[in-house]
């Protein structure tokens, strides 16, 4: 595969040549493509077997971008992109029915044991980013230590679900937006006879957010970022205003009895309420265009998550303080208890508090999503075409299109109900995966380890997944109580301690995450047992969806990535790492 002659400098962003989505040697014709199809055996070994590496990541494919994504970013700013993206319309939604249905006062236990299990995934993406600050997120940290194919799969439930949501956030922000408006949820949508239910409502409104809210988001990290934090301040104050009331006119006697529905009520709410905590991966994708990772990205991400975890626990007791769980309006629980202590005037500082958070979540959205998008198309995954950076906004203009269209057509046509049915268990997943990375990477480095050393490795590995699944399978079945669940805790403790009394192959570079691998081990721990609290559905849509995924990558992405890999055989990449050191790949 010839170079282009053409130089960054001198060619169009906008161009369209197959050259640009498909430049890899098997796609050249149908004689090319087809022997590539014969030789896919082989070329699915290689993949299943090759490992990225740091360099690769950091300093390599960076280049298919043609330029630079800006370094603008501090801490404060990814402090306030985490806030932004995670405090969205969830605890607003979920607190009251979970308050109400499940857990009682306990909810604020939910909402701890749910920030735990989220700030020991936020530990692991932080040492990632420090170490690798590229836009690619999990599916960089993945590629690096558990392989291509797996980072796949990853990062294509993670996209899709990131889809999905977008959607979901658009037509919650039409409805919301409408109810203010007129008291109808549907007052701005088109009915459309004929059409299957579900899919028979077009949804203009939902579809201008989404084009607006991406459309600022393309136009420059640093805008987005200062509008982002100026609109969470504003914010903050209104969550400060709904806590001090909440404690103000809170009576004792409504925390009692205060864990009603046991404790599974909190566990089965935990898993529930986790969704509030969702998006802060999306900040872990801004490494590439943080000025000092070492520095910004542990103050930004682990501080900020810490932050919301108490604000989220002090939200919901000032809720159950306020109002006995059983009087708790599950659609509307902030805004109606407000009206049943006589302050009916701040059910709409609920309102505008929830808008923002869904902007703002979508904004943040947007930019995780495309950074995702660029990094995949940057390993040739997807074609290169959505890796290229505009020249003067410094963002990934084309990955951004790619994501606004396609959560605008699944917004325009598709209701709430459809799409909250496609929730996933991919998120759990691949944070999952992240610990089990992590402990990869400090006890196994492919220069050093040898055969012995790499099996107890992977039975330890091993011991501590299967005994962490197994305990979320006993946990969901109800099958041999307490039993079960300390066995299995038994066995996942031996698993650790084995696993702790291993050499560290590797020590984090910059920061790292404390405990290892007790930390991450727990992290793998709470993930599986929160997917085995969630339904049988999810596990459906997780297996049929990664089926589609497998086909697109046995079919093209496979291929891809085996070119990429080969072409340069027999030479080094020392030009490719100097052009990219000449261009400041990291500043630590």
């Amino acid at each position: 595969m010839e170079p282009s002659s053409a130089t960054p400098e001198n060619r169009s962003y906008w161009r369209w040549s197959k050259r640009d989505f498909f430049p890899e040697k098997s796609f050249e014709n149908g004689k090319s493509y087809c022997a590539a199809l014969a030789d896919t055996c082989p070329r699915l070994k290689d993949r299943l077997l090759n490992r990225s590496s740091d360099s690769h990541e950091l300093l390599v494919l960076p280049l298919a971008s043609e330029h630079r994504m800006n370094r603008c970013l501090t801490w404060w700013d990814l402090s306030w992109l985490a806030f932004g993206s995670v405090v969205g319309s969830g605890i607003f939604v979920v607190t009251g029915q979970e308050a109400r249905f499940h857990a009682g006062p306990a909810i604020v236990l939910s909402y701890a044991a749910s920030g735990f299990s989220a700030l020991l995934s936020a530990l692991c993406y932080t040492e990632f980013a420090v170490d690798v600050p590229v836009a690619g997120g999990s599916f960089s940290f993945l590629r690096i230590e558990l392989g291509d194919f797996l980072a796949f799969v990853a990062a294509g439930n993670i996209l899709l679900e990131a889809l999905v949501g977008a959607a979901g956030l658009g037509r919650s922000w039409s409805s919301y937006f409408a109810s203010m408006v007129k008291s109808d949820p549907e007052f701005f949508r088109i009915r459309i006879p004929g059409f299957k239910p579900g899919f028979d409502l077009l949804d203009p409104l939902a579809v201008a957010v989404l084009l607006i809210t991406n459309g600022i988001a393309v136009s420059g990290t640093r805008k987005t970022s200062i509008l982002t934090w100026m609109s969470s301040l504003i914010a903050t104050l209104v969550i400060a205003f709904i806590i001090i009331i909440g404690f103000v006119h809170g009576k004792a006697s409504n925390l009692s009895p205060f864990a009603p529905f046991g404790v599974d009520g909190v566990f089965n709410a935990a898993a529930v309420v986790y969704w509030s905590y969702s998006g802060f991966d999306m900040v872990a994708t801004m490494a590439e265009e943080t000025k000092k990772p070492s520095r910004d990205i542990p103050i930004g991400l682990v501080g900020s998550m810490s932050l919301i975890t108490v604000i989220y626990c002090l939200m919901a007791l000032s809720l159950v303080s306020m109002v006995n769980y059983t009087e708790i309006d599950a659609d509307a629980a902030y805004s109606v208890a407000f009206v049943q202590i006589g302050m009916s005037w701040a059910k709409y500082l609920v309102s505008i508090c929830a808008l923002k958070g869904m902007t703002t979540s979508l904004l943040v959205g947007s930019m995780g999503q495309a950074r995702y998008t660029t990094q995949i198309a940057r390993s040739h995954m997807i074609p290169p075409f959505f890796a290229l950076v505009h020249p003067k906004t410094g963002t990934p203009v084309n990955a951004t299109l790619l994501t606004t269209l396609s959560s605008s057509v699944i917004a325009l046509f598709s209701s709430l109900d459809v799409l909250s049915s496609v929730f996933s268990i991919s998120t759990l997943f691949i944070f999952m995966l992240m610990a089990v990375a992590l402990l990869v990477r400090r006890y196994y480095s492919r220069e050093s380890t040898g055969k012995s050393e790499l099996a107890r490795v992977l039975i330890c590995l091993f011991v501590i997944v299967g005994s962490s699944a197994v305990g979320a399978a006993l946990w969901h079945s109800r099958i041999l109580g307490w039993i079960g669940y300390t066995v299995s805790a038994c066995v996942w403790f031996l698993g650790t301690l084995g696993m702790s009394l291993l050499p560290k192959q590797r020590a984090p570079k910059v920061w790292g995450v404390p405990l290892v691998p007790w930390l991450p081990s727990l992290s793998v721990a709470t993930n599986l047992f929160l997917m085995g609290s969630l339904g049988t559905e999810a596990f459906w849509r997780f297996i049929i969806c990664t089926a589609v995924m497998f086909l697109y990558y046995f079919f093209v992405a496979v291929h891809a990535t085996y070119d990429v890999e080969h072409q340069n055989e027999g030479k080094t990449n020392d030009e490719g790492v100097q052009d990219a050191t000449d261009q400041e790949v990291v500043v630590l």
